[in-house]
């Protein structure tokens, strides 16, 4: 039986401490199983739309925007309170990539074609981004935090 170098074993031992590998023990010759097998590593996976449901409070100024349903086209049943509740023209959810993006448009007294162009951040579970506000023509950065 041969010896492995200090250098080979060296390397060994930092192989089977190295995150995404495993040491398996050593089997009879010809069982045909290695010694060093690679294991995958965890991946992040992507957000879903089923993660935006919720209802979101904007902290500055106690706007909410309650998410109930995302349908698989991203349609959104939602609804909006700035505090008393407003209908959304459009409420719709798409992706970008791993990025969820949202898109909000009020029709309502005050707010006609102010909308909000947001992105959640699943790190963070935040909804952040723009809201423009039609009236007085102006745009904001703005960020929605989950409360249930």
């Amino acid at each position: 039986m041969k010896t492995l170098s200090a250098s080979a074993t060296l390397l060994l031992s930092g192989l089977a401490l190295s995150p995404g590998f495993l040491v398996e023990p050593a089997v009879a010759q010809g069982a045909g199983t290695p010694l060093v097998s690679t294991v995958a590593a965890p991946q992040q996976s992507e957000p879903t739309f089923a993660a935006l449901s919720g209802r979101w409070v904007r902290p500055d100024g106690g706007y909410v925007i309650s998410i109930m349903n995302v349908g698989a086209d991203g349609k959104l049943d939602a609804a909006y309170a700035n505090p008393k509740p407003l209908p959304f023209a459009r409420a719709e959810a798409s992706r970008d990539g791993k990025t969820l993006r949202l898109f909000f448009e009020l029709r309502a007294g005050g707010y006609n074609g102010s909308t909000y162009t947001l992105t959640y951040d699943p790190a963070n579970d935040l909804l952040k981004g723009v809201y423009y506000q039609a009236v007085v023509q102006q745009k904001f950065d703005v960020y929605f935090v989950r409360t249930r």
